[in-house]
């Protein structure tokens, strides 16, 4: 179990980001803090393995907050999700070895995502072997290939979305409309389909214009 700490001085971005947490098998969300004088208090009282940190807090820039707890908690990691996009605050970041650094608004798709390869960072280092240079590669972050890969994809398309769409639709034997396969994935008919049409782009999926009995004929996707 991963315990994660969310530092946020604005209540209901925290508590979007708790929803999301809780909705990730094997993370366990300790906790809110809306300053970050109250940091420590939950630090002392319990491990913490991961913080959401946002750098502009009322008390103390997170930046600061960072190298304080890594000092005292060097075990502890950091994915800050934050409106900043200062060059110097981007570095400083890096350098102190961040996992992840999101900026504002952000696309909660793209935060579990990334809670994800964190976990699987994690388990690899606490279960794995440490065989080869993929091995070395998955516990620094993405191989050549993979980052390759997202790079190529177009304006508007998410790997982990898309990774999901295709889940969804490999496997099908009757075909399935925009908003069927919106429902399944939670997102809307709109999004669903510009997924849709990409896949059917790349020939992974084709459509098909369907007849039924009254209105408007429906464009169902299937296999290709």
């Amino acid at each position: 179990m991963i315990n994660v700490l969310i530092v946020e001085d604005d209540f209901r971005i925290a508590g979007i980001h708790q929803k999301i947490m809780e909705s990730i098998e094997g993370i366990r969300v300790v906790g809110q803090a809306l300053r970050a004088k109250e940091v420590w208090g939950f630090l002392e009282e319990e491990r913490i393995d991961l913080i959401l940190l946002d750098i502009y807090m009322p008390d103390q820039l997170g930046t600061d907050l960072m190298v304080e707890i890594k000092y005292n908690y060097p075990e502890t990691e950091f994915i800050m999700i934050t409106a900043a996009k200062e060059r110097e605050l981007l570095a400083r970041c890096m350098a102190a070895g961040v996992f992840h650094y999101l900026v504002k608004p952000i696309d909660l798709i793209k935060l579990k995502e990334v809670i994800q390869r964190y976990q699987n960072r994690q388990n690899l280092i606490n279960n794995g072997e440490i065989v080869d240079q993929t091995s070395i590669d998955a516990l620094f972050g993405m191989s050549d290939m993979e980052r390759e890969a997202i790079d190529t994809l177009p304006k508007g398309i998410n790997q982990l979305t898309l990774r999901n769409v295709k889940s969804i639709c490999m496997h099908l034997t009757v075909g399935m409309t925009a908003e069927e396969v919106g429902e399944r994935l939670g997102a809307s008919r709109t999004t669903a389909r510009r997924y849709l049409e990409y896949l059917v782009s790349e020939g992974v999926l084709r459509a098909e214009l369907e007849y039924g009995i009254v209105g408007r004929p429906e464009r169902k996707y299937f296999p290709s």
